[in-house]
């Protein structure tokens, strides 16, 4: 498969925005490579290197050769050369690393030293998605999108699923399943207005505290240990306190999902921000807030999946193994009064809210599911930001009026909601001035508009419509609570979920 092909399919991809239509010119183009060529293809169409980092920035790149007039790279050739960049090392190595590369670039057409250049960069923004990549990958293969979606969601590779799929068939995805040491996708949360909402919702159900802390997924695998983020980042160096509670569990192998959070003396939560400013460094250090673990869920345990099992059994093998010092307070299938009593307790205490958990339901590994629903007395939604505006007055020269953005599910690209410049410190200004002039795309005069990656929480009074914004809603007095650098873009909140708050409060 020649790179042109990619290279042409991902400017198509980016300049639609249907769905649909992504996913069929994406398998397609798929539908075209070999076994050989399929896991390079799927990964270079999901804006990634198979090898990773390759250790060529913007200034390798500066002054690229001229491009050729005829495509003639081959997908194969170019992951060779790539293989070959990273290993380069040693005396002399820059200049034999800008040799290869410049090689390479001097046979790629113009529109394919584009691509090239996002790969290496990772800054390929086609609005190809992990989703329409894995129903992409379904359609080119014949079988299920939700089969190929769980089994990339438990190998956290789904170029690995796509190869396997062509050499194997539809039998290879049973192969893929729940591996400690190997992160897999969080399961979310849908959102209700009140407990009885939930519960009604659910059925039998638990309820359990909401914590404002940062998701981690604990694994365990004999004398190894390994913690991830939500985002599937190793950060096992960084958090040693949560190491040693799991290292200290009575078993053999074990996966579990929970949340790390930075307590008072009182057990009152420190802000989000102190809980986050130790996932911004290599390690720990005595300076920082000491976290505490509290675990929620068991996925694996000794050898055995429990994924599909249903929530009663994974939690009664949760309380089982960890100390009741290190889970989550939860009451199981209580009254409505009764919970409503015990959402009033934790946020008494400081905490978000609740999360009501069906007990029948499995975890569903990187989907929000039906089968849990978070309960938040303060209305909140997780946006992007689209583009922001230089302040004045005392925010001269600062990054101030934030344009927000829901996620439209069906193009997978953003609608915008309104701005707001509420509820920052002088601090978040600061941060945020530095952080989105990296994601700037352009600047129309007062205007800075950057890649939608950056997921600020945004709380508000209510929902309003609107002929201004294109969604047709608008929010009421946004003011941000925080940046979450532990979500992706595509975990932000919908527009369908603002518009349905929108219609429940006409």
């Amino acid at each position: 498969m020649l790179l042109a092909e990619i290279a042409a399919t991902s400017a198509d991809v980016a300049a639609t925005s249907s769905r649909l239509a992504k996913v069929a010119r994406i398998a397609d183009c798929l539908a075209l490579a070999s076994r050989e060529e399929m896991r390079i293809a799927v990964a270079y169409l999901s804006g990634e290197l198979p090898q990773g980092t390759v250790g060529v920035g913007w200034a390798a790149l500066r002054n690229r050769p001229s491009p050729a007039a005829e495509a003639t790279l081959e997908i194969l050739e170019v992951d060779a050369t790539v293989s070959r960049l990273q290993a380069i090392a040693g005396p002399g190595s820059k200049a034999e690393r800008s040799r290869e590369l410049a090689t390479l670039l001097a046979r790629a057409t113009e529109t394919e030293q584009r691509l090239l250049a996002a790969l290496f960069l990772g800054e390929l923004r086609q609005g190809a998605l992990e989703g329409v990549m894995a129903d992409a990958v379904a359609r080119a293969a014949g079988v299920e999108p939700a089969a190929v979606r769980r089994a990339s969601m438990l190998a956290g590779d789904l170029p690995a699923v796509a190869a396997a799929l062509m050499r194997d068939g539809s039998a290879a995805l049973a192969t893929f399943r729940l591996t400690p040491l190997r992160p897999v996708g969080p399961m979310l949360a849908q959102t209700a207005e009140s407990v009885v909402d939930a519960l009604g919702r659910l059925g039998s159900a638990s309820v359990e505290w909401k914590l404002d802390g940062a998701r981690v997924q604990a694994h365990r695998s004999g004398a190894q240990t390994a913690i991830f983020t939500r985002n599937l980042a190793d950060i096992t160096a960084r958090v040693p306190e949560i190491v040693e509670v799991v290292q200290a569990l009575d078993v053999s192998t074990i996966v579990l999902d929970g949340e790390a959070i930075a307590l008072r003396e009182d057990g009152r939560p420190y802000p989000f921000q102190v809980t986050m400013s130790r996932f911004g460094t290599r390690s720990a250090s005595d300076e920082q807030r000491t976290l505490s673990a509290f675990f929620f869920d068991c996925l694996h345990l000794d050898g055995v999946d429990l994924i599909d099992r249903p929530a009663r059994e994974r939690f009664a093998a949760l309380a089982e193994h960890v100390p009741a010092a290190n889970l989550v307070p939860r009451l199981e299938a209580p009254a409505p009064g009764e919970a409503q009593t015990f959402l009033e307790d934790a946020l008494a205490r400081g905490h978000e809210g609740l999360m009501v958990k069906s007990l029948d339901a499995p975890y569903e590994a990187g989907r929000r599911g039906a089968g849990w629903v978070k309960v938040k007395p303060t209305h909140t939604l997780d946006l992007v930001v689209l583009a922001v505006e230089w302040g004045s007055g005392r925010r001269r020269g600062k990054l101030s009026n934030l344009h927000l953005g829901a996620r439209d599910p069906r193009s997978d690209g953003f609608v915008m909601l309104g701005k707001t410049f509420k509820g920052m410190t002088d601090e978040m200004l600061s941060w945020q001035t530095e952080h989105l002039l990296r994601l700037e795309t352009q600047s129309d005069g007062n205007v800075v508009h950057v890649r939608p990656e950056l997921v600020v929480e945004i709380a508000f009074d209510g929902v309003q419509a609107s002929t201004r914004y294109p969604g047709g809603v608008a929010l009421r007095f946004a003011r941000v609570k925080g940046y979450r650098p532990d979500k992706s873009a595509h975990e932000a909140d919908t527009i369908d979920a603002v518009r349905l708050l929108h219609a429940r409060s006409e």
